[in-house]
């Protein structure tokens, strides 16, 4: 069972989305704080990732948000955190986000989203980290992307044992038991390896 302290959140910094996703948001970062998990995401104040953060702070719960210098000089860091680092580029951020948290959940999102998600799953395919991954499908939102990655199995591309990197969530209720029943990590990220 994986011993975990924080999660890093992996989501959409759009307010225009759906009322289920943005609910989706609030109830991840809500259900994080209760069970004393800290939060940490990219320290954005706008989308789900705000809405994210919001919900961890009013119940009671820690963020670490971690936004890149020229994201927070156009105001939009969350000044509210329990701790904002700023890092100094984007590559940076997803690494301190990646060596500072337990397990990852993956939220809707958009091409930032994709980013951090195929460099995490890649990361842990390659051996860098073991660290618990879970795809939240909310309403079916990553359907297509999982179909796209069981092609990638089918056809080859990806190895028929790297179905194990993550897990897949099909609502926020499911992803701490997902979390608690996985393996502890044997090892964390080592930024040497990158």
């Amino acid at each position: 069972m994986a011993t975990v302290k924080s999660v890093c959140v992996y989501c959409g910094s759009s307010s225009n989305v759906r009322e289920s996703h943005r609910d989706a948001a609030r109830e991840l970062g809500s259900a994080l704080a209760q069970a004393g998990l800290r939060l940490v995401y990219g320290g954005g104040q706008v989308g789900l990732m705000g809405l994210t953060a919001e919900a961890a702070l009013a119940a009671g719960g820690m963020v670490t948000g971690i936004i890149p210098k020229f994201l927070n000089r156009h105001e939009i860091g969350h000044t509210r955190c329990t701790e904002l680092i700023v890092s100094d580029n984007m590559h940076d951020r997803k690494y301190q986000m990646a060596a500072i948290a337990d397990a990852f959940v993956v939220l809707p999102g958009g091409f930032g989203t994709l980013d951090e998600t195929f460099e995490i799953l890649t990361w842990k395919q390659l051996g860098l980290h073991d660290k618990p991954i879970v795809i939240a499908d909310i309403d079916g939102y990553w359907a297509l992307l999982l179909a796209l990655m069981a092609n990638q199995f089918k056809e080859n591309y990806v190895r028929p044992e790297h179905r194990e990197l993550f897990r897949v969530a099909r609502d926020v209720a499911k992803i701490l038991p997902i979390l608690a029943l996985e393996p502890e990590p044997r090892f964390s990220l080592k930024k040497n390896w990158l």
